[in-house]
């Protein structure tokens, strides 16, 4: 197996914050809003560098969706920042109408994703919000996986023409992909070749991934990992290519098992390569308060999941 050193352990909304400040630096038709949170969002540096580059809404969610829709006419680059669950549930009339189906060149960016949200609890934790965006026409899903990632990323968006969901965390997480690692939208990232099944992972459960092929190595398990940091475009080609390989499938999210990855790949697989398929996800529950550990174990989306899973799909062929 590839071995991946752990370089450090940061929260991936740091990743967006160094990134936006990098982005301000470099091109100055970036701009950035924040509803009330900005400490939350890391957009300190970007705010104190660049403050008539910054508009402060408030707690006006589809007010700063609108503002942003109209700033990318005047040539403008705006990038939203918000809590996950505010940045779509909250406002998602606002991204379809004035973002989506309008084509505008609006980044809007996510922090506190997910179950790892933690003692905020369930009213917090949205994990429906890849598949809100993701089945929107013109909108483009991006969950990286760490810090470097995070940061490539915000600054990789920047350069596309349209919209973008990106989707980060709060709680620190290894960072594990070299900081020179180019990003490229739709475009997957092997991790580890194998022959006997493909973990397709994205956003926190990617480094999970890559322990349970550890584990699954020592059972003499060659896997296939493979990190899918873009949900929307899937890049269909890097996983056909690797099902034919391994013909066994495990994808692991921390999102709903509706309308996540695993969806996306058993959609693709269903029209052009049926396989055996296990999902790890959440199965149609809201989440609770506890702490992001405790949290992932009982929602069933910790490494000792995805080694089950794998198990079970391989014994599936």
């Amino acid at each position: 197996m590839k071995k991946y050193p752990i370089t450090g352990e940061k929260d991936t909304r740091s990743g967006f914050g160094d990134g936006l400040f990098e982005l301000g630096k470099t091109n100055p038709n970036v701009v950035a809003l924040c509803a009330d949170l900005i400490g939350s969002l890391k957009m300190d540096a970007f705010v104190k560098e660049f403050p008539e580059r910054f508009f402060q809404v408030g707690i006006a969610e589809a007010n700063m969706i609108g503002i942003a829709a109209g700033l990318t006419i005047g040539g403008k680059i705006p990038f939203t920042g918000t809590f996950a669950n505010f940045s779509t549930g909250r406002v998602y009339d606002q991204i379809r109408q004035a973002i989506a189906y309008s084509n505008k060149n609006v980044k809007i960016c996510a922090s506190h994703a997910g179950i790892t949200l933690g003692e905020d609890g369930a009213t917090h934790q949205i994990m429906e919000d890849l598949g809100l965006m993701k089945m929107l026409p013109n909108m483009v899903v991006i969950n990286p996986c760490d810090y470097n990632q995070t940061k490539a990323a915000t600054i990789a968006i920047a350069e596309y023409e349209g919209p973008v969901y990106l989707r980060f965390g709060r709680p620190k997480v290894p960072i594990f992909i070299p900081a020179e690692q180019k990003f490229e939208i739709g475009k997957a990232l092997l991790l580890n070749e194998g022959k006997d099944v493909t973990i397709f992972a994205t956003g926190h459960l990617v480094w999970k991934a890559l322990q349970a092929c550890e584990i699954l190595e020592q059972k003499g398990i060659s896997t296939e990992i493979i990190n899918i940091h873009t949900i929307k475009p899937l890049d269909e080609k890097a996983v056909l290519e690797s099902v034919m390989k391994t013909k066994a499938v495990v994808t692991a999210e921390e999102h709903m098992m509706n309308g996540g990855l695993g969806d996306s790949i058993a959609q693709l697989l269903c029209r052009k390569l049926p396989t055996p398929l296990e999902m790890v996800a959440v199965d149609d529950k809201f989440g609770e308060s506890g702490t992001p550990d405790d949290l992932m174990k009982k929602f069933g989306l910790d490494v000792p999941n995805i080694v089950d899973a794998a198990l079970k799909v391989i014994a599936r062929k």
